[in-house]
């Protein structure tokens, strides 16, 4: 690990103050802040440990949880504040109840030690675990390495995206908070302003460095979830290589309104897969006033990944998230709901 400044924030305004005077520094790249913040720590510390981030201040944000650590649900829905851990909200009554495809994709995503002390806030920023980019000796790696290249296109694609990528970058966006959040319409907010979360991460394109709509310096303080007549009858499905502690070869988060046997709306994400958290509309309108079977749920798989881009090693995800998906469908329609 690099020698870095450390400094403390007791509020937001306090913490993007501490960031806009950080200029950037030698050996730290173009595209990435000088500063970055410090919640958890669980993602940010590791990847400062292996050299692929660089940050000369890294700036604690834990005392914001004063002001950001609520969790408040209503009838119009419910807002975290960014600093709530992955086990307080996993963990709340409102959460387990009125939405537990959020639930699920907390308690499905890491160990207990790691949900306890890891943000939502900082959780919804996390970076790839593609091998690429966490391993510096290869060169070719355009979201830590602008112009160098991309390794993964020609190497060992496993665990790459099938969806959104670009011949820049197909690393996949590992979260699965996420993938509730964008099938349930949720926005962030930051000092400044909100943000559709389905606007928050960018698709690489050309630039794979810059993977959301973020300022530098910029800080996310809450993330609201709208409430539906869906939110309840929701669930989120991962497949893994191991069911403990793993990232999704392939998940779905599905929340459904239903009308007897027929969906009047579907929300569905799919995770795993792309290189951002994937919503698919297409297999949402092809449920639509439909009554949900295996016939019509695999209709909606087809549709999920009928623009699926497989590389060598990946091509499996294809066959996998359709199963996946239906599978999904299926146990989301056959809950109960009060």
């Amino acid at each position: 690990m690099r020698a870095f400044t450390y400094a403390a924030a007791e509020s937001a305004d306090a913490a993007t103050r501490l960031a806009a005077r950080m200029p950037a520094a030698n050996g730290v790249p173009p595209t990435e802040a000088a500063a970055q913040y410090l919640a958890g720590g669980t993602t940010l510390l590791d990847l400062m440990k292996l050299d692929v981030m660089r940050p000369q201040t890294v700036i604690d944000i834990t005392g914001l949880r004063r002001e950001n650590a609520a969790i408040t649900a209503g009838a119009d829905g419910v807002t975290f504040g960014a600093m709530v851990s992955m086990a307080e909200a996993a963990e709340h009554p409102a959460v387990l109840r009125d939405y537990p495809v959020i639930a699920d994709t907390l308690k499905l995503a890491a160990s207990q030690q790691l949900r306890n002390m890891a943000s939502l806030g900082g959780n919804v920023l996390q970076r790839t675990r593609c091998a690429y980019f966490r391993d510096t000796r290869w060169d070719a790696c355009n979201k830590r390495n602008p112009g160098s290249g991309c390794a993964a296109l020609d190497g060992v694609n496993r665990q790459h995206a099938v969806f959104g990528a670009s011949e820049a970058c197909i690393a996949t966006y590992p979260g699965d908070f996420a993938q509730a959040l964008i099938a349930l319409d949720a926005r962030v907010e930051t000092p400044s302003r909100r943000i559709d979360f389905a606007e928050l991460h960018r698709r690489p394109g050309s630039t794979p460095n810059v993977e959301t709509v973020l300022r530098p310096g910029e800080l996310i303080t809450s993330i609201f979830v709208p409430a539906g007549a869906w939110t309840r009858r929701s669930r989120y499905l991962k497949i893994r290589d191991r069911q403990s502690y793993q990232f999704a070869l392939t998940s779905a988060a599905v929340a459904l309104d239903m009308n007897g046997g027929s969906v009047r709306e579907a929300r569905i994400a799919l995770g795993g897969v792309a290189t951002v958290p994937w919503r698919s509309r297409e297999a949402e309108a092809a449920l639509r006033d439909k009554v949900l079977d295996e016939v019509t749920a695999t209709a909606a798989a087809e549709a999920a990944f009928a623009g699926a881009q497989p590389r060598k090693h990946n091509a499996y995800k294809v066959a996998l998230g359709k199963r996946t998906l239906v599978r999904a469908l299926l146990e989301t329609a056959q809950m109960r709901v009060a």
